[in-house]
């Protein structure tokens, strides 16, 4: 296998990264090859796949390198970027992700686990004491859990000299640098006696924990994608990575042993993360679970198929406008009209094929972080977020249908940890309102600020029962006419077909 990178590879590793899936080595690799090729450096990245040995093989029988395929609608091109100096499995030698961190020669641990990978319970934003796997990691040996790795990690460099380091989260939880030293310091304090202490101290001294907002829709990896990649290299790539144009990243300056020139790449620097990040996961991330299982109810395969739809475009316009956009505070220097217009053309990338029932997995995650603020928001000034309430009905019919009601082939591809848990409560639900209570009030998945919102759980109910007794377009329609009823600001002739919307 011959794939040539970029520029040089960094001679030594000054990053570890913790979940070395598709979206890292089409995000901050890139940007990582970017500051090298512009700045040199130590700055080569060590590679951690959180269980599969798939990537990890596949990147060691290729030299550590592979291709990322930028696609656009009328173009594809490619690029190496050649930054990772090797590769393990953390779940095969949870040893040496302790050993990696407390290596002095490592500056800045990186980390793509997904919401899931952070341990936390949603309802106390704590370290969740009752997980296992956590429990275990406390109990010693080598740790398991991504919080416990990190900890077990700074309590060896703490021990090996103290070398200063960064924490850098590219997750998507809100305040993700504060989020995650939070919990690192709860697990530090949890150790019997004083064990933890010392370690407290250092990262009093010695760690920072920045904040950061990433942002590149990275979608499955298919077969046809390798071979036209493989074509067009003109050698075999089996793990090429499939990315749109747009990406961005907002990072907050707080590097304690340094950081490689990702401005070169386009990253942002910037004090404001916090906007970016709700600019992001509001407007981005929650209208796309909207598209999604909207789409997958309407039985269509790809989110770009789903936006060409005029009823749901309407409800994506919507919720974005009407529900999203009053609950964020817009970054200094953003056009938000310009974002949203990029949101659509981005949606609508037919080329990149991004599939309803990717963007749809792990709902219960991904919608706890996405909708409570807003919807509460828009409740607090008495109004009901209609299209909020709709996302959730549709997760809840594409996860957990009632019984009788088929969400189809592209809901039931979906995978979601609570599903089995959601299912057993949609088996006994007598109705839409029954299954929203049981879901949201009395399981508390969206967080106990939703939980107490009678209305709300009302509205949700109602549509789950619309979805199921007259369709989801029905639902659609009922949806959008309440929140145009309601607004002050949206009006008919804000579109008219899905095609006026891009720009």
């Amino acid at each position: 296998m011959t794939i040539i990178a970029d520029h040089s590879r960094p001679e030594r590793a000054g990053i570890l990264h913790l979940g070395l899936g598709s979206f890292h080595r089409a995000h901050q690799a890139v940007y990582t090859a970017a500051a090298h090729a512009a700045s040199g450096g130590d700055w080569g990245i060590v590679g951690v796949a959180s269980r599969s040995r798939t990537i990890v093989d596949a990147m060691h029988a290729q030299d550590l390198l592979y291709s990322v395929a930028t696609i656009a609608p009328d173009s594809t091109s490619l690029s190496v970027p050649g930054v990772h100096t090797d590769a393990f499995v953390g779940a095969e030698q949870p040893e040496r992700v302790v050993a990696q961190i407390a290596d002095g020669g490592i500056r800045i641990v990186t980390l793509t686990v997904t919401e899931n990978g952070y341990s936390y319970s949603a309802a106390t934003q704590q370290l969740d004491l009752d997980d296992a796997v956590v429990r275990a990691d406390l109990s010693g040996g080598a740790p398991r859990s991504t919080i416990g790795q990190l900890a077990r990690g700074l309590q060896a460099r703490a021990s090996a000299g103290g070398a200063p380091i960064a924490i850098l989260s590219c997750d998507n939880l809100s305040d993700n640098g504060a989020h995650t030293e939070k919990l690192v310091r709860e697990f530090l304090q949890t150790l019997p006696g004083n064990e933890g202490a010392d370690t407290l101290a250092y990262l009093d001294r010695a760690v920072t924990f920045p904040s950061s907002m990433v942002d590149r829709i990275v979608p499955a990896t298919t077969p046809e994608l390798r071979n036209r990649v493989s074509e067009l290299l003109g050698t075999r790539d089996e793990i090429p990575v499939p990315a749109e144009p747009f990406t961005m990243w907002a990072i907050e300056d707080r590097f304690a042993g340094g950081r490689p020139a990702w401005e070169a790449g386009g990253a942002v620097f910037t004090d404001e993360v916090g906007r970016y990040e709700q600019m992001k996961v509001r407007l981005l991330n929650g209208t796309h679970s909207l598209i999604a299982y909207l789409g997958a109810l309407r039985g269509v395969g790809t989110i770009p198929e789903a936006i060409g739809l005029d009823d749901i475009a309407r409800a994506a316009l919507s919720v974005l406008r009407e529900e999203y956009e009053p609950s964020i505070e817009v970054p200094s220097g953003v056009d938000i009209r310009d974002y949203e217009s990029q949101l659509f053309e981005r949606w609508g990338n037919s080329a990149l094929g991004h599939r309803t029932s990717q963007v749809g997995t792990d709902g219960s995650v991904k919608l706890r972080q996405r909708i409570p603020e807003p919807a509460l928001q828009a409740l607090g000034r008495g109004e009901m977020p209609h299209l909020i309430a709709l996302s959730v009905a549709g997760y809840l019919s594409c996860i957990a249908p009632l019984a009788g009601f088929d969400p189809g082939a592209h809901a039931a591809a979906m995978t979601d940890a609570a599903r089995e848990r959601l299912a057993g409560l949609a088996a006994t639900a007598r109705h839409g309102r029954d299954l929203a209570h049981r879901v949201i009030a009395e399981l508390q998945l969206f967080g106990d600020g939703l939980a107490g919102q009678d209305a709300f759980i009302g509205r949700v109910g109602e549509l789950i029962d619309t979805i199921q007794r007259q369709g989801v377009g029905s639902a659609i329609a009922d949806a959008v006419a309440a929140s145009q009823s309601t607004s002050t600001s949206f009006t008919r002739t804000s579109f008219t077909s899905a095609e006026e919307m891009q720009p």
